[in-house]
């Protein structure tokens, strides 16, 4: 998994977990990305401060102390308590989404038309999960449909997560 900060065409800065470099390359060409603030679609990699660790002859008195002199593009250091509530809370959700999908049908590139179906009492509903550009999502999110994203990336079924 890698983390990128995106920005959209309106400023808004916001993080977002892919499989891989080349995963947000599909999405990014895909349409498939969106602003979470505004729901822009003009996406592209934002400025990222690199996390610079500590020289390891330099001690840090607390996890909320700067890992680098002030004035010189100073990061915060994460606790190690920290890092590791982050890392369960992740993997708590990861879990939880996992269970989510073992419950539901994949659709692919069939989402729209299927959570359609559903929703205007067209087939019985069920769970479902696939993709959707940036359009179709606008237009099911406009039609008052209960979609929302994965929170984590995952791999379609025919392919290696």
């Amino acid at each position: 998994m890698i983390s990128f900060d995106l920005k959209c065409g309106h400023d808004h800065v916001f993080e977002v977990w892919f499989r891989s470099s080349a995963d947000y390359e599909t999405q990014r060409g895909g349409g498939l990305l969106l602003c979470p603030t505004c729901g822009d679609d003009r996406i592209e990699k934002a400025v990222m401060a690199p996390a610079v660790a500590a020289k390891g002859n330099q001690k840090a008195s607390s996890g909320t102390d700067l890992a680098m002199p002030e004035g010189a593009g100073a990061v915060p250091v994460m606790s190690k308590a920290d890092a590791e509530r982050i890392g369960a809370l992740m993997t708590a959700l990861a879990q939880a989404q996992s269970e989510m999908i073992g419950q539901s049908e994949w659709v692919g590139e069939r989402f729209a038309d299927k959570a359609r179906a559903m929703h205007y009492g067209e087939t019985e509903s069920r769970l479902i999960h696939g993709t959707a550009n940036v359009r179709e999502t606008r237009e099911m999110l406009e039609e008052g449909l209960p979609v929302a994203p994965l929170l984590i990336p995952i791999a379609p079924p025919d392919q290696v997560n």
